[in-house]
């Protein structure tokens, strides 16, 4: 099978092209097939542009994940009540106010970059860390 690889920046992406069948049927079926069928039709390399965005954001949340483990984001709770969920949301919230920080340096006052993370990696950690925030709040992480 073709090897495939992604580069975003300073990010390496390696993946294989296969396709694999779903686990979980009711996750991967669209609630609007039709609107989003004719936007494919409409934009086709927008919409497989997004789709290879989602998909490479995922694999990231799974190295970054097999790294760090669920603690990091739970901090050290089982995210069981309401407390230890907004511990953990407003954590997430610092996280992803330090990358707005950082694009608005980068992007809206023009500063040089002199870590070597590029505005690409600032967005896709903000649209990631949007997702985990999401998996926080609906009981989700770490199940």
């Amino acid at each position: 099978m073709a090897k495939k690889s992604v580069t975003t920046s300073k990010r390496q992406h390696n993946f294989n092209a296969v396709k694999v069948e779903p686990q979980y049927d009711e996750v991967l079926q669209y609630d609007n097939p039709k609107v989003v069928e004719a936007m494919e039709k409409q934009w086709p390399e927008m919409t497989a542009e997004f789709k290879r965005i989602m998909f490479t954001q995922y694999e990231l949340f799974c190295l970054k994940q097999s790294n760090y483990g669920p603690d990091n984001i739970s901090v050290g709770s089982k995210l069981e009540t309401e407390e230890e969920k907004k511990v953990s949301l407003t954590g997430l919230w610092f996280r992803m106010n330090d990358k707005i920080q950082r694009l608005k340096q980068l992007v809206v006052l023009g500063k040089q970059d002199n870590i070597g993370e590029s505005c690409e990696d600032t967005f896709q950690d903000l649209s990631v860390y949007g997702i985990i925030a999401q998996l926080v709040s609906s009981g989700k992480w770490a199940k």
